[in-house]
């Protein structure tokens, strides 16, 4: 069958589309695929890529905790700290301060590796989610996970780099009130291995995450990294 000059238009159009799309599907996968890597070498790659940013956010985090709690015996500084508690939810003075205490470094990072199966999951390729943070806010940047609970689809937040995303990571843990008791232990000590067990609301798998996220820091010798002097 003969077609007509507009239904030869037509044709071309969509295969014109048809092309473009290819093209535009291929190249977006070749920026997300990774290299067959080792399993030393997927470790080397995680370090590079999270650690440095860990260690940033750790010590602003540490040297904004310290100023507040200065400003706190001082009485300085009374609007900003009103402002922080707004934020950070806290209904008193000891509960900023356990907002705002950074936790310890090889918690942040053996979370990252558990939840990004060391910087190779596609939330963390095309969204810097080290964390698997979910989304609830439509109007936020975020991706949608490949599989869905029923028929919701779950959502996690995109970040514009990997510091952004630790940093709203330890923004999640100092605010939710599922990590309560999580903030008032870390007040009282930097153990690693005592603090993960009060993590079991962070994941489905409840008691034993806290069990992974220890196994993962001994393994890795995690908890030798130095941490930032938190005295006073």
């Amino acid at each position: 069958m003969k077609l007509t000059s507009f239904q030869s238009k037509i044709l071309i159009a969509l295969i014109s589309l048809f092309l473009l799309s290819a093209v535009i599907y291929f190249y977006s996968s070749q920026e997300t695929t990774l290299p067959k890597m080792t399993v030393q070498e997927k470790k080397a790659r995680f370090k590079e890529l999270i650690i440095p940013a860990v260690n940033e956010v750790y010590a602003e985090l540490m040297e904004q905790y310290q100023d507040v709690s200065a400003s706190l015996k001082s009485g300085d500084n009374i609007e900003e700290i009103e402002e922080l508690k707004v934020e950070y939810k806290a209904k008193s003075d000891a509960e900023l301060l356990m907002a705002l205490k950074p936790h310890p470094k090889s918690i942040a990072i053996a979370q990252a590796a558990m939840e990004s199966s060391w910087a190779t999951s596609r939330f963390f390729r095309e969204a810097y989610n080290i964390f698997g943070v979910w989304s609830f806010d439509e109007d936020e940047p975020r991706i949608a996970a490949l599989q869905k609970r029923g028929d919701k689809t779950i959502w996690v937040k995109e970040y514009s780099s990997v510091k952004a995303s630790v940093r709203d990571y330890y923004r999640t843990i100092a605010r939710s009130t599922a990590f309560k008791e999580f903030r008032k232990l870390k007040m009282k000590t930097d153990d690693p291995f005592a603090l993960v067990k009060k993590l079991d609301r962070y994941s489905e798998k409840g008691a034993e995450y806290g069990h992974e996220l220890t196994s993962i820091i001994k393994f890795n010798k995690f908890h030798k990294l130095k941490e930032v002097n938190t005295e006073d």
